[in-house]
């Protein structure tokens, strides 16, 4: 009966499958002698501690701890690790991207360093998933809501460690990090520590991984050809780890995180890989046993001011406009007011716009360029004396912001990077970090604007640097005045601007993409549509106006984060094709305006209206039949919108805020009650 020759097929191919002929699978063992030692308990732990803490002492014995070091203080690393790499860097299971494929060994660096400090290293993981990879497909409906479900993964790894002492959170890229920033905030009564994780190198000769995800479009219209495009896409990613080489979302949040304090000094951006960034982490655990011994917490460096002082580095090097939603997250976390948008045009108002890099320019250096030209902590010397930072803020070194800057001015590190900067790349960085008055003769101007208009009366987002200047007036201010073409998918759109339809996007359009809000898609990027209207000749002549967001790398006239989105009755969901849209922005002032202005008669004429004829118009318009969700949104992501929507919405960082959730769900109840009696 055993005979496998004369098992049915089916029999066989299990048995084949679960390797059940191997004798081997049957030698188990049923028992185990056990660590030995003695755990070091005394009288004092027996008669007091809880069972878990006594327990979790066997589990670390049990995991292979030295019994007698298990009393040390106890520290929890958090990451975002992703992927299974042998010990010689080979991928046994690939990650979903290069920004967390490294990152385990910044773990194990500040593990072996706080164990060397007599403390006891926890680790655990939070993966993230990659924005590039998901855009244009529907897990970009994951991308937004899986920072707070992260966030709140991470949360409930802190708590479940009861005696940890600080945390080291290690992350990287779009949605990772912002996760990792609000869940170290929200742990405001222990001290913690951001390590970023880096960013991944330029190729010698190709393209930066932000221009060739543009392939597709490209190719399509002939300006490259199938053997340049496969060329380009296998050498962007020119080393194994580390975030994107422009200064997109994942770079943005290393910067922002260093500019909280939250960070080390000049950890933002290091090379992935290198002696350099694996210093971080080791310097890192040495800052959080510091913190600890001192009795500082995240509440201590996490105030107002850190929170300006993060928004003026932002608008300094002109950084995603995706921080509008991660910037008010970590500072709701943390119980401070969330900046609200009058705050983000006082800031952008006032703060002069310096760095050049990816994909603001003027000149496109990547990211490792801004490091080396001494990245965050030379932004702050070249901002000190406009007395815009507060100074007194304190930092996870401990010391205040004003020390840090005085240490680094004459630091040895900083004239080593900047020299390597000049002898590698021949690159002086006065050219990357450019002194504030230089730019401002060399036109840098101001990087985030806020238009309103009957089509955005909550208002909107634009990077008003990444609009190409060829399209700007001499006076500064960006014009345009064209028919709209009007999407309600993503699909749809790309396939029209690759010419794929019979009515293609051509110069002169408004691309209108509406239900991809919150509550229409959970709010994608769709850098698949501006990435290709940036490289495509004709291009820079089309604006795109969404409610949806834009990827960090995103440039041209791109204006974003409209409210309300269309699916909450907002005036851009009643648009139509052919409706005349007009754009304005005024680079230098930074103010906006996008506004409905006419319609296209069945005889070829115009009817046009001033913004208040407008608004009455779009007002008295049934709504679009073809305006709904997106059939293949996730059940939770449709849960997250609804919830984030009563916490304050996209202007206020898409957060959960559980007490007016709470209370919009007993007022639910309770009208409920009343019409049943």
């Amino acid at each position: 009966m055993n005979d496998p020759a004369a098992m049915k097929p089916s029999a066989k191919e299990l048995t084949e499958l679960l390797g059940a002929e191997n004798r081997a699978l049957y030698e188990i063992q049923t028992t185990a002698r056990g660590p030995q030692g003695e755990l070091p308990l005394t009288d004092e732990m027996l008669r007091s501690w809880p069972s878990g803490d006594l327990f979790g002492l066997s589990q670390a014995a049990g995991m292979g701890w030295k019994p007698e070091e298990l009393l040390g203080p106890q520290f929890l690393i958090l990451s975002t690790q992703g992927g299974v790499r042998a010990p010689d860097g080979t991928p046994i299971a690939l990650g979903y991207h290069t920004g967390h494929w490294e990152v385990g060994l910044l773990v194990q660096a500040a593990a072996r360093e706080i164990k060397g400090l007599g403390g006891v290293p926890f680790a655990a993981y939070c993966s993230d998933p990659c924005d590039g990879r998901t855009q244009g497909t529907t897990g970009m409906f994951d991308s937004l809501p899986y920072r707070n479900d992260a966030a709140i993964v991470l949360g409930r790894l802190i708590r479940s460690l009861p005696q940890r002492r600080g945390i080291i959170g290690v992350a990287t890229c779009d949605k990772g990090l912002p996760a990792m920033m609000m869940a170290l905030a929200a742990a405001q009564n222990l001290p913690g520590v951001i390590v970023p994780g880096g960013v991944t190198l330029p190729p010698a000769e190709g393209e930066d991984a932000g221009k060739v995800q543009t392939i597709g479009a490209r190719y399509v219209y002939g300006e490259i050809t199938l053997h340049d495009a496969a060329v380009a896409g296998c050498a962007a990613c020119a080393t194994p780890g580390g975030g994107c080489q422009f200064l997109g979302t994942a770079a943005t949040s290393q910067v922002v995180a260093e500019a909280l304090g939250m960070a080390l000094p000049h950890s933002a951006l290091a090379p992935s890989g290198q002696a350099i960034w694996l210093e971080n982490a080791i310097a890192s655990a040495r800052a959080v046993k510091a913190l600890d011994d001192r009795g500082l917490k995240m509440r201590d460096i996490l105030t107002p001011s850190s929170i300006r002082n993060a928004m003026i580095v932002h608008a300094a090097c002109g950084g995603s406009t995706n921080l509008l939603l991660h910037i008010p997250a970590v500072a709701f976390a943390a119980g401070l007011t969330r900046p609200t948008v009058e705050d983000w045009i006082e800031v952008n108002r006032q703060v002069p716009r310096f760095v050049s890099v990816l994909p603001n320019g003027p000149v496109n250096h990547p990211t490792v360029r801004m490091f080396l030209a001494g990245g965050v902590p030379e932004i702050m010397l070249h901002l000190r004396p406009t007395g815009l930072l507060d100074l007194s803020a304190l930092t996870v070194t401990g010391r205040p912001l004003g020390e840090v800057l005085d240490w680094w001015e004459g630091s040895e590190r900083r004239q080593t990077v900047r020299k390597l900067l000049r002898e590698h790349d021949g690159v002086d960085p006065d050219d990357v970090i450019i002194p504030p008055e230089e730019a401002r003769g060399r036109g840098l101007t101001s990087t985030v604007c806020f238009p309103r208009g009957n089509l955005c009366p909550e208002g909107s987002v634009v990077k008003a640097t990444a609009i190409d200047p060829s399209v700007v007036d001499a006076d500064g201010v960006y014009r345009k005045s064209g028919p709209a073409r009007v999407f309600t998918s993503e699909r749809d759109a790309i396939a029209a601007i690759k010419g794929q339809t019979n009515r293609p996007v051509k110069a002169g359009d408004v691309l209108v993409l509406i239900g991809r809000g919150p509550m229409g898609s959970g709010m994608e990027e769709t850098y698949q549509i501006t990435s290709a209207l940036k490289f495509l000749k004709w291009g820079r002549e089309v604006a795109v106006v969404t409610d949806a967001r834009f990827s960090g790398v995103s440039t041209g006239a791109c204006i974003g984060h409209v409210g309300p989105e269309a699916l909450a009755g907002g005036p851009i969901g009643k648009l139509r094709d052919g409706d005349l849209v007009s754009i304005v922005i005024a680079r230098n002032e930074l103010v906006g305006f996008v506004n409905f202005m006419g319609e296209i008669a069945a005889d070829g004429s115009e009817r046009l209206y001033t913004p208040e004829e407008g608004a009455a118009v779009l007002a008295a318009r049934p709504s679009r039949s073809d305006l709904r969700p997106d059939p293949d949104l996730p059940a939770e992501t449709r849960l997250w919108a609804a919830l984030q929507g009563v916490g304050g919405g996209t202007w206020g960082g898409c957060v959960y805020d559980v007490e007016r959730i709470i209370g919009a769900i007993g007022s639910a109840v309770d009208s409920q009650l009343a019409v049943g009696r």
